[in-house]
């Protein structure tokens, strides 16, 4: 059976630093995977439009030799009821690898089920694995080393979301402690709280979740956010704004964190919502750096899933 990327949850801490020295090689040596997925195939499947997510893959895919199809849910049968069962089956005959952005995380979980290839989470309504694997791989790069993160803490203020769910999957396998900050009636689903808290047990790193942002961000060596209203959430907009008062992450807030602290972000940023502009655009912030390294992690899974590259690294 193929491995998957579903969850950061999934991943042992060996495979995640695997990924992270893969990825830093990539991103040193493209040439040398430039005929990796040649004449590989991969189907990306959007129900959520998409800048960084869409351009990253296709363009990983042509970097390293292979070719990336994008397909809506207006272009192919799934949007007109076709079983994701049936959807994963065909596919699977045609392509090499499936990478899904969708609203439920069950259609993920589906396609990886029943089909034959691997498949990739490029988000759903619960999850963001490879944006959170992005993340932790970008403060690997701003401090130095994986083991330059344990220890530490990486703050995150704001919606209790699929990249807080992400972000504290991620924390126990780079040996970081993860605070989650979020307005009353907007944290975290438990679920995911819970595996994320016997993720850390058993990683010996900690697990905090609180409504208070200046408490999470205390000492934290990162501070992340994101939008406050997600894709399909626009509805819920002035409500949004209304509950995340004070969630916002600005200068005031950041002085709380380590004087060598840095500003994270998925993108794309709501300026003067959930972040400031002196703090999404002043020396603390690394955005851009993380956007850019969604290109290269992305190039590391697949040449992992799909071309077989060995990842199990020890640091």
């Amino acid at each position: 059976m193929p491995r998957h990327l579903i969850s950061i949850h999934d991943l042992t801490a060996a495979e995640v630093a695997g990924l992270f020295h893969l990825a830093a090689d990539v991103k040193a040596n493209p040439r040398q995977y430039a005929d990796h997925l040649h004449r590989r195939t991969l189907g990306m499947i959007f129900e959520k439009s998409s800048t960084r997510t869409r351009v990253s893959f296709e363009v990983g895919m042509a970097q390293m030799g292979g070719h990336a199809l994008f397909l809506s849910s207006r272009d192919i049968q799934l949007g007109r009821g076709e079983p994701i069962a049936d959807t994963a089956q065909v596919l699977s005959r045609y392509v090499d690898g499936i990478m899904a952005r969708t609203f439920a995380h069950q259609t993920v979980t589906d396609l990886a089920k029943y089909g034959t290839v691997p498949v990739i989470n490029g988000l759903t309504d619960d999850l963001h694995p490879c944006q959170g694997l992005t993340d932790y791989f970008t403060l690997t790069e701003i401090f130095g080393s994986l083991a330059a993160l344990r220890g530490r803490k990486l703050a995150y203020v704001g919606d209790g979301n699929n990249m807080a769910h992400s972000l504290l999957f991620g924390g126990p396998k780079v040996g970081m402690d993860v605070a989650v900050a979020s307005p009353k009636g907007y944290e975290v689903k438990p679920h995911y709280a819970n595996l994320a808290c016997e993720d850390a047990r058993a990683a010996g790193t900690r697990i905090q979740l609180t409504n208070d942002p200046v408490e999470a961000v205390k000492d934290a060596l990162a501070v992340y956010t994101d939008v406050w209203a997600s894709m399909g959430q626009e509805a819920e907009a002035q409500e949004r704004l209304k509950a995340f008062h004070g969630f916002t992450v600005d200068n005031a807030l950041m002085s709380h964190a380590r004087q060598d602290a840095v500003f994270l972000h998925c993108l794309p940023a709501h300026r003067g919502e959930e972040v400031a502009a002196e703090v999404a655009d002043g020396p603390q912030s690394r955005i851009f750096d993380e956007a850019e390294n969604r290109l290269h992690v992305q190039k590391a899974i697949m040449l992992w899933l799909m071309a077989g590259v060995e990842i199990s690294f020890v640091p």
